[in-house]
Order: structure tokens, then C-alpha cells, then sequence
């Protein structure tokens, strides 16, 4: 595969502003790693100076469509998300995009979810010959064994790479997951990193009033785990991960930030843990701050952003080595990895922290130090240019509907 560099030299294009319209089906206020990364590349864009139509499922009664300068938003019908009441998908609304799309062409066609909103507008945008670029967010058909449907991870994996594969790039976060899918025959798969707000995740927000609030006292260490409390991220590793902790810190304490399925079992079990519940902006930036280590072996992340904001806040971190982890922590030097899946290795991670806390509080200041430079302004400007290449290369002839369900 080309590097940027190589593509870039020869693109010819002009830099004229862009015409894009971006389809997502989740956004803020909603929660996620996808609405919050969107949502900074299309701050970048329009910042940049193209217009960005924002195409999104309704949120409720109370959502109405957002318009100003260089951005507007385009609502249309949605349904929850089974065992996610709080995120919705967008119905495959053609006649509204085809609709859409004839009286204002975009130059381009950028799809951050494979729903079935996302699908429409891949379908539509291929019969108007209008060029598509694709996210890979989400591993969902990894999702499959935790919710009693490991019989769907084959189609879904099937359905995901014939989506993607359809598309003039594919952006994924990491080489380890390029590399991954390739294997898996993704083809056209293009490395985008993220980036992360320095100013709001800061050590400096360290909070001692919350701190008394959780009971910790001194130099007590506070461990944290922040993200949905489902079945996929691995939770019960987190609880047992930390009862090793208190081997070596007795009096440690435990925050849960985040809400989910798995949180009214969770209390049930662990009443002496705090469960602090959604947290977002300088409330969020408090909690990461005003802990000590971060517990994250969660094995469903296709990059995992709670990971560079645990390392900006100035925290130790305890992680399996993939996605993230992989690309951002030098083991032992800014933060602690463990191998995939290999939960006796996690716990000697923690185990390390709590008999060495001056190695943890070190580490800690590494992982800060680490993550100064990587702001989110060249993190857009790389996607702009990996846009604006693909237009430079056009749209793709329409083709029959039938042809996204064809083997390879």
C-alpha cells in the first residue's frame, strides 16, 4: 500500500473546499468513542473551510437539525439499538438521501457506521457515482460471543468486509489493525490516528474534594475504569485485577465511571466500589485525574480513546497489548501492557503497581509527558488530505444492488 506521502505527490487536485456529506449514526450528546471522534473530524473540516452535511437518525422529539456556517444537518428516522435503548440506528431512508444528494451533490460521500443508514447511503452514493470513504470503528462481529449470538460473527464479518471493501479508502486507527484486517481481505484500508484534547485531560485537574468523596485518603491509590459497563469490555477482569491491588494496598479504592448493562450486577456484587455513572467535559477530566491507575482489559477495542485520555491525565495504566495500548505505551516506560488475553499477566501488571507505588506514580508522569504533541489538528488534516485524494480519483460507475452481497 502507498503511504500518504506517495499518494499525496501525485494527486494533482486543487485545494478547493469540499462538498462532504457524512453519515453517522450515533453522535453527542450521545457517549462513544465514534460520536466524540466524528465529531472533532468534522470540527476539523468545516474548520478547515469545506461545507460538512451531517447526516444523523433523529434522537428524540426534543432533536432538531443544527445549521450554520459551513455545517447543517440533515435528521432522519431512527430505532434503538437492542440492549442499547440509549443509541439508535438510522432507517435506510434512500428516497430521503437520493433526494438530498440531486439537489445539493457533495463531492463527496463519508460513512463513519456500517447501520442501515450508513448502508443506504453507500448504495445511493454508488448509483449517483459520487466517490465513498468509509470508518472502521467498531468490531462488531467481536461483539457477537458476549450477547449468545456467536452464530452471526461469520455473516457479520461477511457483511463488514463487503461494505468496506466498496469504498475509495477504508480509515482505520491503528498499523496493528490494518495489518489485522488485511489479512482478513479488507482491501483500500488507510491509517488515521486519533488525537487528543491535552488542555481538558490534565493531571492538573486533580481533584482533592473528590477524592474524600471516594474515600481516599492521602496517598491511597485510586483505581479507575472508565467506558460502558457491557459485557464485551471484560469487567469482571477489572474487579478481580483490583482485588490483587489490594494485596499490596489495602486500603486502595475503586471508581467505575460510565453506565451500561452490567452496572446493577455490578453494584450488587462490589457495594464497596464507587460507581460514579456518565461523566463527560471537565467532570470526566476530574475523575481521570484525581485517580491513580488505570485498569482497561477490555478485548473488543478497535482503537480504545479512553486509553489515550487515562495516559494524558497522568495515570498508570494496566492494558492487554493491541489496538491503543500497542500503538501509544512503551511497556514499563510510560505504562503497563499484558499479552492478549492472558489474565495472569494482567494481574502481575497491577500487582507490580501496588508493591512499587513510586514506580506507578512515575509511570504515570511518562504517560503525560507522551501524549503532549498529539493533538487533533494534524489527525484532520490527514483525513482532509486522504478526502480530497479520493475525490481526485471520482466516483464508481453504479452498479446492481445485488453486487454488495456477492461473495468475493
Amino acid at each position: 500500500m502507498k503511504t500518504l506521502p506517495s499518494l499525496l505527490k501525485n494527486t494533482g487536485h486543487s485545494r478547493n473546499p469540499l462538498r462532504i456529506a457524512v453519515i453517522c449514526e450515533t453522535w453527542p450528546p450521545e457517549i462513544n468513542g465514534v460520536a466524540l471522534t466524528m465529531e472533532r473530524m468534522v470540527q476539523g473540516l468545516v474548520e478547515r473551510g469545506h461545507a460538512v452535511q451531517l447526516i444523523r437518525p433523529c434522537q428524540g422529539a426534543q432533536d432538531c437539525a443544527a445549521a450554520r456556517e459551513g455545517f447543517h444537518e440533515l435528521l432522519l428516522p431512527g430505532f434503538s439499538i437492542p440492549r442499547y435503548p440509549e443509541l439508535r440506528f438510522g432507517m435506510p431512508s434512500f428516497g430521503a438521501l437520493k433526494k438530498a444528494w440531486a439537489e445539493n451533490r457533495p463531492d463527496l460521500v463519508h460513512i463513519a457506521t456500517e447501520g442501515p443508514l450508513g448502508w443506504a447511503a453507500l448504495r445511493t452514493a454508488l448509483k449517483l457515482d459520487i466517490p465513498v470513504t468509509t470508518d472502521f470503528h467498531t468490531n462488531f462481529h467481536n461483539y457477537t460471543e458476549h450477547y449468545g449470538i456467536g452464530w452471526l460473527e461469520g455473516p457479520i464479518g461477511w457483511y463488514l468486509r463487503r461494505f468496506h471493501n466498496q469504498a475509495r479508502y477504508t480509515f482505520v486507527p491503528s498499523e496493528g489493525l490494518r495489518a489485522d484486517m488485511e489479512a482478513r481481505h479488507y482491501r483500500n484500508l488507510a491509517v488515521i490516528g486519533r488525537g487528543i484534547d491535552t488542555r481538558l485531560f490534565n493531571p492538573q485537574r486533580r481533584n482533592p474534594a473528590l477524592r474524600q468523596q471516594w474515600h481516599a485518603h492521602g496517598d491511597e491509590p485510586v483505581a479507575i475504569y472508565v467506558g460502558r459497563l457491557a459485557a464485551e469490555k471484560n469487567l469482571g477482569l477489572v474487579a478481580r485485577s483490583f482485588e490483587v491491588l489490594r494485596i499490596f494496598q489495602p486500603h486502595a479504592r475503586m471508581v467505575w465511571v460510565g453506565d451500561g448493562p452490567e452496572r446493577a450486577g455490578l453494584q450488587a456484587l462490589y457495594p464497596e466500589h464507587t460507581f460514579a455513572g456518565m461523566k463527560t467535559g471537565e467532570e470526566l477530566a476530574e475523575h481521570y485525574a484525581s485517580a491513580d491507575i488505570f485498569l482497561f482489559p477490555s478485548m473488543t477495542e478497535t482503537f480504545g480513546n479512553v486509553t489515550l485520555e487515562a495516559l494524558a491525565s497522568g495515570l498508570a495504566v494496566v492494558a492487554y497489548r493491541y489496538a491503543a495500548a500497542a500503538e501509544y505505551i512503551r511497556h514499563e516506560g510510560n505504562g503497563l501492557t499484558a499479552h492478549f488475553d492472558d489474565e495472569a499477566e494482567f494481574c502481575n501488571q497491577v500487582a507490580h503497581l501496588g508493591a512499587e507505588p513510586e514506580f506507578a506514580r512515575t509511570l504515570g508522569k511518562n504517560a503525560r509527558l507522551g501524549m503532549e504533541s498529539l493533538g487533533w489538528d494534524a489527525v484532520c488534516e490527514q483525513f482532509e488530505h486522504f478526502l480530497y485524494h479520493a475525490v481526485q480519483q471520482g466516483g464508481r460507475h453504479a452498479r446492481e444492488d445485488r453486487l454488495l452481497f456477492m461473495p468475493d
